[in-house]
């Protein structure tokens, strides 16, 4: 059995590689940073008897899935478990934004989530096997002032998920949702967020808490996996309030 892991190389990637290598997974691990893949590859390679390969992939980029896809064909390599972790987000007004970071975000967070999706779920619906886990996130349930292009693309890749955990009803394949709160990981550096007063007014989960939580509904065929207390009360609070509030509300915690 092999898992392909984007988004590999630290935070919940690296601890779902983790988590797959215990179970004797082999796996393919995607990122840009190689060097941390290779470490990662050794040291897994070496606690357990699983093969890992290593592919230096920046995701964002033009045809960065069909050629992934590519690599993984030529390999003669197949996909039982896709996990769609790589992602990022942007903290700041959108006027005040930088175009191209937000059109690299879109095509990672949605575009290259979908067309991986596209791409290995035919081989999996043919062989009546197979799971997929899209990292969405607690901010799918809401729109996100001040990184509301990243909330909005957590939407889609929740209601994608959810929509087509129902078109693959009864095929042998599964198809989960992640959506944690907050995590430790180094997302927030990425998205520039640290002047964000989201750290004054929220916790953040611990990313092997989240990476388990995740795994576990995964390997139960669930469809939405909440982890924690405060992250299932707030997507529930988003049903009943309105949304007027929610959206004044999401934007006083993280402004």
């Amino acid at each position: 059995m092999t898992a392909l892991i984007t988004g590999a190389s630290g935070g919940l990637g690296e601890e779902f590689a983790r988590l797959f290598a215990n179970d004797g997974y082999n796996l393919i691990l995607v990122a840009r940073r190689k060097e941390k893949l290779n470490e990662l590859k050794t040291e897994l390679e070496s606690s357990h008897k699983i093969c890992v390969h290593v592919f230096e992939k920046d995701l964002s980029k033009e045809d960065a899935a069909t050629g992934l896809f590519s690599l993984v064909q030529s390999q003669n390599l197949s996909v039982d478990v896709l996990v769609n972790n790589a992602g990022f987000g942007d903290w700041g007004f959108f006027a005040e934004s930088n175009l191209e970071k937000q059109n690299q975000m879109i095509h990672l967070n949605i575009l290259t989530l979908t067309e991986l999706t596209r791409l290995f779920l035919p081989q999996m619906i043919e062989q009546k096997s197979g799971r997929i886990l899209n990292v969405a996130s607690i901010a799918s349930f809401m729109p996100g002032a001040k990184m509301s292009v990243y909330y909005a693309s957590k939407a889609f890749v929740r209601s994608f998920s959810e929509a087509l955990s129902v078109e693959v009803k009864n095929s042998g394949v599964t198809v989960t949702a992640l959506c944690p709160g907050p995590v430790s990981t180094d997302f927030w550096n990425t998205a520039d967020a640290k002047k964000s007063s989201i750290f004054k007014n929220l916790i953040f989960a611990d990313s092997k808490f989240v990476a388990r939580y995740g795994y576990k509904k995964l390997m139960k065929g669930k469809v939405l996996a909440l982890p924690g207390f405060s992250t299932k009360l707030f997507a529930f609070l988003t049903k009943i309030l309105s949304r007027r509030f929610v959206r004044n509300l999401v934007y006083k915690i993280q402004k």
